[in-house]
């Protein structure tokens, strides 16, 4: 999988990229995160990747050309699936990151300052994606965001495929709770089911867990979920009957 980044700080991405699990992952060639300034394919010697917008108006607006200049020399030729991360696109979600991955390949735009001049946007980018109904200072952070999720998918960068697969979202479902050692913490015992060594109780258990944290946490998915087979459906009717 490949990731490349336009923005116009690349030290705050790779600091952040470079580290942890997916900083592993690209040393073992498993991933590629890479950031591009914008600014160097800035037409004149101070590198101005901005400027005062059309029409009036506060702040600065980011420059077409750099940005297609960036974009063009990322895609190498033949068009790469084009990311802007903004606040007025799509929300992202776990369904978002398995289509991103899907691709290959991906070129994620960090805009700044008052955003990015239209036409670019128009020429070169195949869809916007939010991460939330707020507004940040720049792309950057929203787009490592989408790095990670799509990055962490990749085979091999996380131990097996059960360390995504049972977690939040995947099925459209929250995660069950986890609990570790000791077992008694400051008068909080962890439940004794997960004593029990009984593996389906707990199963069984972890499922209803899962099931019961997005009825109360999350009800526009735990709305639209669909029981995946005859437990799941038991355990929806108890929930049921239990208001």
């Amino acid at each position: 999988m490949k990731i490349d980044i336009m923005t116009l700080f690349p030290e705050m991405v790779d600091a952040v990229m470079r580290e942890s699990i997916i900083g592993r992952a690209q040393e073992k060639g498993l991933v590629s995160v890479n950031a591009t300034n914008i600014r160097d394919y800035a037409l004149d010697k101070h590198h101005k990747a901005d400027d005062a917008p059309y029409g009036g108006g506060r702040g600065q607006v980011m420059l077409a050309e750099p940005l297609f200049l960036c974009h063009e020399a990322l895609c190498g030729g033949s068009h790469v699936h084009t990311v802007f991360l903004s606040a007025q696109g799509r929300p992202f979600c776990q369904q978002k990151a398995r289509e991103l991955l899907s691709c290959g390949h991906v070129i994620l735009v960090c805009g700044h300052y008052e955003g990015v001049d239209q036409r670019f946007l128009d020429a070169c980018v195949d869809e916007e994606i939010s991460i939330g109904d707020f507004v940040l200072t720049g792309g950057e952070i929203p787009a490592m965001a989408v790095a990670d999720a799509v990055c962490r998918m990749v085979p091999g960068v996380l131990p097996d495929e059960d360390a995504f697969t049972c977690e939040s979202h995947w099925d459209g479902l929250l995660e069950h709770p986890h609990y570790t050692r000791p077992e008694n913490w400051r008068g909080r015992p962890v439940p004794e089911i997960l004593l029990s060594g009984h593996h389906a109780n707990i199963e069984r258990w972890r499922r209803e867990m899962s099931l019961r944290r997005t009825r109360d946490d999350r009800p526009d998915l735990f709305s639209e979920f669909i029981p995946r087979d005859k437990t799941d459906q038991k355990l929806l009717e108890k929930l049921t009957n239990e208001q």
